[in-house]
């Protein structure tokens, strides 16, 4: 059996590095093409924008992974049984489940590889890359000059237009520059010929003009202007293109996209904090004594469990620190413990009045704690349901592509993009549901797992109970049989 298993996932190895290539690769231009006015026309050098383009591929390969793993199931059980390989199986005593099982313990490991992905490597590429995207976002663009074209060169405040502009030495014939800086006067230039170029830095223009004229008009007194000649005129514009400063501001802020698992679940202790202290304090005023007995607690999920099981590892791999130093770090009990005291009236405003106000506020309070809570898990979620696809797909691709053996690439694309937009949809729709307290974060996004998941278990129980027939699968024979039965004699 050794051999079998073998040789089913080398039929899935050539499906599967295609199908992430070919996603990966469509997901990853659909992403830059989104992008492409921030990198273009700023001048950027070479290595940013492949920097740009490597650390975009962790999140398409996020997405693409459990996508490619559906499509090479499909394909390769497709083929399987398109070429009888199927039944000579079956006529070895080999069962369709067993068939599965290599391929099912495969996507658990690539699962498993997806999880530490998801958690370690994907959130720092996110960051770099958000910072990355806000540097490049503070870079002017590179001026680029059209003749017979009013060329704004700095944006409301100077202009330049010339008849024509020779490419390879920046030459320019009958320029006009139009100067708006001072409000109180309006100045324009023309010039016979002008050369233009940028400062050592790249950032300052400098625009040399021969054989010209200066008017000057003030604004307050538009009859009389003011004209001067001059055979050689140098101006200097600054600040026309900004190169890029890799020192950005962002570095030091995350998002919730931008944290590991760990690190997301301690947002959501301390936000739980925040939150139980503003329920103890509404429950108070609304006369509740104990509240403080019965706060809602948070189900600590599939995250608390993951953070447990790396605190423990970390733990078995460094010694422990001195017992000092533990009781150093230990908190007061009482520190993390919701606090808060009934309102106090004022003196000069009616209680009920000050209550009010005090209660909408402290609701507030409650209400934002709770969506910043729901929001952290929601990505806590995401992050194990989308790792998790990948044997969900398994589970439902193979016996989809074992009970239609003649569907070939049709079937392939067909049920992928079927199940693609099912799956995602249902983490949007989730997701959407989750962030507006309506639905419980785990039950969110998990719940296309597990509808697609069950789905994917019944037709792997049931693939021992194919019919006969060629036509693809036994509803369609037990359909002809019941039509055969119920067929009017002749």
């Amino acid at each position: 059996m050794k051999i079998v298993s073998r040789y089913i996932l080398k039929e899935h190895l050539g499906p599967l590095a295609f199908a992430v290539s070919a996603l990966t690769s469509l997901l990853l231009l659909n992403f830059v093409a989104k992008r492409l006015g921030d990198l273009v026309g700023k001048g950027l050098p070479w290595q940013v924008i492949t920097e740009f383009l490597v650390l975009s591929v962790p999140f398409t390969l996020a997405m693409t992974l459990p996508m490619a793993v559906l499509v090479a199931t499909l394909h390769a059980f497709s083929r399987l049984a398109s070429e009888n390989e199927i039944t000579a199986f079956k006529a070895s005593g080999v069962s369709m489940q067993r068939l599965m099982v290599p391929v099912m313990l495969a996507s658990l490991a690539l699962t498993v590889a997806m999880v530490v992905f998801n958690d370690q490597v994907l959130p720092r590429a996110n960051h770099r890359l958000a910072t990355l995207q806000s540097d490049i976002a503070r870079v002017k663009p590179t001026l680029a000059l059209q003749e017979q074209v009013i060329n704004e060169v700095v944006p409301r405040t100077l202009f330049l237009r010339a008849a024509r502009i020779a490419s390879g030495t920046n030459q320019m014939h009958d320029v006009t520059i139009y100067d708006l800086g001072d409000p109180a006067h309006r100045r324009s230039i023309e010039a016979d010929s002008g050369v233009v170029a940028l400062s050592t830095s790249g950032e300052d223009l400098i625009l040399t003009l021969f054989d010209g004229t200066t008017t000057e008009v003030d604004a307050e007194r538009p009859a009389r202007l003011q004209r001067s000649f001059f055979r050689e005129d140098i101006i200097l514009v600054r600040g026309v293109s900004g190169g890029l400063d890799r020192g950005s501001e962002r570095a030091g802020y995350r998002s919730d996209r931008e944290l590991s698992v760990c690190e997301l679940r301690a947002r959501v202790d301390e936000a739980s904090v925040q939150r139980d202290s503003a329920w103890v304090r509404v429950q108070r005023t609304l006369g509740d004594s104990l509240a403080a007995d019965h706060v809602p607690r948070i189900p600590r999920g599939v995250g608390g469990v993951y953070c447990d099981a790396v605190r423990r590892l970390q733990r078995w791999l460094t010694p422990p620190p001195a017992a000092a130093a533990v009781a150093a770090q230990r908190v007061p009990s009482d520190s993390a413990a919701p606090t808060g005291q009934p309102p106090q009236p004022v003196a000069g405003q009616p209680a009920s009045m000050i209550s009010d106000v005090m209660l909408e506020g402290m609701q507030f309070e409650l209400t934002v704690a709770q969506n910043t809570i729901d929001q952290y898990r929601v990505e806590i979620e995401k992050k194990f349901a989308i790792a998790s696809a990948c044997f969900i797909f398994v589970l439902l691709g193979a016996p989809i592509a074992l009970r239609f053996p003649r569907g070939g690439v049709g079937l392939t694309i067909g049920v992928s993009l079927g199940v693609f937009a099912i799956y995602y949809a249902g983490l949007l729709m989730g997701e959407a549901l989750a962030d507006r307290a309506l639905l419980d974060p785990a039950i969110a996004m998990w719940a296309a797992n597990i509808g697609l998941g069950l789905v994917g278990l019944v037709l792997t129980l049931r693939l021992g109970t194919e019919g006969s027939t060629s036509r693809g699968s036994e509803f369609a024979e037990r359909w002809h049989r019941w039509r055969a039965r119920h067929r009017r004699p002749a």
